[in-house]
């Protein structure tokens, strides 16, 4: 019956095959198998195909999740008393989580042949919410003070992209990746 809503049991088994599916691909990447996840999350191969008609459609719902909660925390963010803080906080837990959303992306990249990348799939719109939210905490903190007047969105995006990619290729420890991110935030706070 269409606009029912589905039942409970149907929903914790999604709930679990997603979160299942993030630990998979986020350590496994696109080798990752769907009958691991399956397994994981006590179901049968069945039911994952049941809610995901293909292993991609699995990838992006993992990808989506990621980036819809990533940009909810930095949402929940605009309102914090110290912007500046907020706003490097949040840069910083977007690079100690990069790893995770870096396999899945590119596991969703190799199971769609590169995909549509102008804005068409949810996966995209997804990404662009959180550019956006990142955004907001960018500008709130330079309004405050915190953040350079000169340090534009693209550019700081582009650092916060090549910083997590740098650390989750080089695998680097905490204290490497504070230092690191020490030195990025020196050079993107006001003199």
């Amino acid at each position: 019956m269409p606009g029912r809503p589905p039942r409970a049991d149907a929903q914790a088994n999604r709930q679990r095959i997603l979160d299942a599916a993030e630990h998979v691909f986020g350590t496994g990447g696109k080798a990752a198998s769907t009958e691991e996840v399956a397994r994981l999350a006590g179901v049968g191969i069945a039911t994952v195909f049941r809610h995901f008609p293909t292993k991609a459609a699995l990838v992006e719902s993992v990808l989506v999740r990621r980036f819809d909660r990533l940009r909810a925390h930095a949402d929940a963010l605009l309102d914090a008393d110290d912007p500046g803080a907020a706003f490097f906080g949040f840069f910083g837990h977007l690079v100690a989580d990069a790893a995770t959303k870096i396999a899945i992306g590119e596991a969703l990249h190799d199971l769609t042949g590169g995909g549509d990348t102008e804005g068409d799939t949810e996966a995209v719109q997804a990404s662009l919410g959180l550019r956006r939210s990142f955004g907001a905490l960018l500008e709130r903190a330079q309004r405050a003070g915190a953040v350079r007047d000169d340090a534009e969105l693209p550019e700081v995006y582009a650092l916060l992209v090549a910083t997590s990619r740098a650390a989750s290729q080089a695998g680097l420890d905490d204290d490497v990746r504070a230092r690191m991110l020490a030195i990025v935030f020196d050079g993107l706070t006001r003199r």
